[in-house]
């Protein structure tokens, strides 16, 4: 009886989860292989039954209507290879589902031109010759498909207050909207108020409101307050909200206060993040610091305060405990997602659950690292110079470490890596490396066994889910390979994102060029059939929050 009881725990909490998801198409992808071959990929989704199967239509540009191209439904797998194609001729594709011998209409379509060869990518064109800092994903205008909203110029200024770190901003960022097909929507000026860094330029693009489009926040000031030499001390600071069909701002409200901060180095540290606190609604989430002072908002739909918390007073302890992201999931398992907000964690209504005391982490994420244990973890590589556990596991529930690395760290940096790579070991492997002073890395694997001391893929390396397999491939300096060294692909342009917005289940690679959003997505053929990533919700939480803060490649939840 114990026994069972003790699973109810771990299981009814996860059924509770009650978030609706978007209301997103099949995603239909289309790639040229060869001249002769065109890969087609689409979404399974949440909701279709255990024995949906497909078929598959193609369009002749100009030569009559859509006609099946699979000879049988396709059962095991939701991608199909089409080897009638003529050279030189442009195609539009979409997928019918079918349950016994019932064919039925569903939402979404690709087009491809076929007289490139192997391109496993998909071009979106820009107004302008830029390249990209960010991008946010969204549905602006509810027609199921995801679109762009691009942050530009690709520069970056640190509020810190060594000499080479600041940098006067040339221009102010902009805020692009092209949609899913590539046309350009509108364009939004963050203006001379919001200096052109990461830390001070945070925006999000999600249904919050929950119309079924995805309306874009950010933060924002008034007209030019900069200082002779560039720096913004003084002047009034808003959340906004943008509207996504028009670019326009709709509502706008005090950010989180400067008072309270010792410096402009601390004070310039903003985010923004999406948390369904409630277990159904979708929060927006305020923070301003991470070294000393951290305030924290969360706000409802109507942008009115759900609650408040700072690191002052009776939780001085939390002070400098800020991550270089925010991390929303349920990991408490009640059923309403919480903050993980450095090396500490907010339950749902504000209050600490834990922390762990071991300062400011750069890398941070929340998955299911050890399958055979229950609950989440979380991994961690700490910035601030560590005695122990610079480079740890930690318990998402309780902060409790897991393991850690027993020596002294000096300066974990940057993302790591996490990412089950190799079938050899069960559950998800950690990487991480130092910088600046240090000349340590780490390999290990979920239950804590080192593999690696050497710098394998520098400091933030992506693991992507990339061909037929369930191990993750490794991206770095623009090579996709396996665990083992072997080459798949390269690849071109600035890493923005890497998350399943297309096609099946696997991972898009969303890269900058001059002028141009490149999205790569596979062209492998694979016999798995899984319901698409984005469905999922912890991953969806951090895919939306790809726009703030340092990025953190998504993670797979237990729903």
């Amino acid at each position: 009886m114990k026994t069972i009881f003790y699973l109810l725990l771990i299981i009814l909490p996860f059924a509770c989860f009650s978030y609706e998801y978007e209301q997103i198409d099949r995603g239909v992808v289309a790639l040229a292989v060869s001249e002769k071959e065109v890969y087609v990929g689409w979404r399974l989704l949440t909701d279709d039954p255990e024995n949906v199967a497909f078929n598959v239509y193609r369009k002749d540009i100009g030569l009559g209507n859509f006609e099946k191209v699979n000879e049988q439904p396709v059962t095991a797998s939701t991608n199909f290879m089409d080897e009638s194609i003529k050279p030189g001729h442009g195609y539009y594709y979409k997928v019918k589902t079918v349950l016994g011998t019932q064919e039925s209409e569903t939402p979404g379509e690709a087009y491809v031109f076929t007289l490139s060869g192997n391109q496993p990518w998909i071009s979106i064109k820009l107004k302008d010759n830029v390249t990209l800092k960010r991008v946010g994903i969204g549905d602006l205008d509810g027609d199921g498909a995801y679109d762009f909203v691009m942050q530009h110029p690709d520069f970056n200024v640190d509020p810190y207050f060594r000499p080479g770190y600041w940098k006067r901003s040339s221009e102010p960022y902009k805020l692009d909207a092209y949609s899913s097909k590539g046309k350009f929507l509108w364009s939004y000026n963050m203006g001379w108020a919001i200096e052109t860094g990461t830390w001070y330029s945070p925006y999000m693009v999600f249904d919050v409101d929950q119309d079924g489009k995805a309306e874009i926040y950010a933060k924002a000031g008034e007209d030019d307050p900069r200082e002779m030499d560039g720096h913004v001390l003084t002047g009034p600071e808003y959340l906004v909200k943008i509207d996504p069909q028009s670019g326009k701002v709709i509502k706008k409200q005090d950010w989180i206060s400067r008072t309270g901060f010792e410096s402009y180095n601390y004070w310039s540290r903003n985010f923004l993040s999406i948390a369904c606190l409630d277990g159904t609604n979708p929060s927006l989430i305020m923070q301003r610091g991470t070294y000393t002072v951290i305030k924290t908002e969360a706000l409802d739909k109507n942008l009115n305060t759900i609650w408040k918390w700072e690191s002052t007073g009776e939780f001085e302890k939390y002070r400098g405990q800020g991550g270089h992201a925010l991390m929303t999931g349920d990991i408490d398992q009640d059923g309403k997602d919480e903050l993980v907000a450095g090396t500490f964690a907010l339950d749902d209504n504000g209050i600490p659950m834990w922390h762990t005391g071991l300062g400011h982490n750069d890398a941070g994420y929340i998955a299911d690292f050890l399958p055979e244990r229950p609950g989440y973890e979380i991994f961690y590589g700490i910035e601030s110079r560590s005695p122990k556990n610079g480079v740890c596991l930690a318990d998402a529930k309780t902060g409790e470490i897991i393991w850690g690395y027993e020596g002294s760290t000096f300066h974990v940096h940057s993302q790591g890596m996490v990412g089950d790579i190799t079938a050899e070991f069960p559950g998800i492997e950690c990487y991480a490396g130092e910088a600046k002073g240090g000349d340590k890395f780490f390999l290990y694997t979920a239950d804590g066994k080192r593999l690696s001391d050497q710098n394998l893929w520098g400091l933030a390396p992506r693991a992507v889910w990339w061909d037929a397999d369930d191990q993750k491939e490794i991206c770095f300096e623009n090579n996709i390979s396996d665990y083992q060294g072997e080459s798949q692909l390269k690849i071109e342009g600035k890493i923005l994102i890497v998350a399943d917005i297309l096609g099946d289940w696997r991972e898009e690679i969303v890269t900058s060029l001059p002028g141009e959003l490149r999205i790569y997505s596979t062209n492998i053929i694979t016999d798995k059939k899984k319901v698409c990533l984005i469905q999922n919700h912890l991953y969806r939480m951090a895919v939306a929050d790809a726009s703030m803060g340092y990025y953190n490649s998504p993670q797979v939840g237990f729903k």
